[in-house]
């Protein structure tokens, strides 16, 4: 029996991709790459459930697309869509990279300010879109950010330009790409 305190949560399977099974995953933690566990954890009607990884290609930093076996239709693999997917601690070789399970997802920094490098306050993270293969900050503008409309900004919630993260003072700063606000 899988216990809840032996898994880490290392993100979340996403929508099915195709007619074979194949499902997209968001991770946070890419240990399971680097170990010889072939089972991701999923839970299920307050079980959780382990499924044999059968094969894995990434599609980003982030991201990648899963088989599991017995996972061989679209209709199945619907079955597992938006749930969160757990790795166990004790099968990962490299410990130092599981993070803690509270802060292994992109939720974690909703109420984090997020902060440019160039040009200073850009907004409060106030949700998290993580519909798509792109997750996405949903930003509350603060004055500083002349905003085109009143909608909330969408930036995306990428490693790449995050340049360091202020947990005590709540903030995340970023290198936003020039014109990304501007579109």
């Amino acid at each position: 029996m899988i216990k809840r305190e032996d898994i880490v949560k290392i993100g979340r399977f996403n929508k099915p991709h195709g007619i074979k099974g194949e499902i997209s995953f968001g991770f946070t933690n890419d240990s399971f790459e680097d170990s010889d566990n072939p089972f991701l954890i999923c839970e299920l009607d307050g079980i959780l459930v382990p499924f044999r990884l059968e094969e894995y290609r990434f599609t980003s930093d982030s991201a990648a697309l899963v088989k599991l076996k017995n996972m061989d239709s679209n209709k199945k693999a619907r079955l597992l869509a938006n749930k969160d997917v757990y790795f166990d601690k004790k099968q990962c070789r490299d410990k130092a990279r599981l993070a803690p399970t509270d802060t292994t997802t992109w939720d974690y920094f909703i109420g984090f300010t997020l902060m440019d490098e160039k040009l200073g306050e850009i907004g409060l993270i106030s949700a998290v879109d993580d519909s798509t293969l792109n997750t996405l900050f949903i930003i509350e503008q603060n004055n500083t950010v002349k905003a085109r409309h009143a909608l909330p900004l969408l930036i995306p919630a990428a490693d790449e330009m995050i340049t360091h993260i202020d947990e005590e003072q709540k903030k995340i700063y970023v290198e936003l790409p020039e014109g990304l606000l501007t579109l």
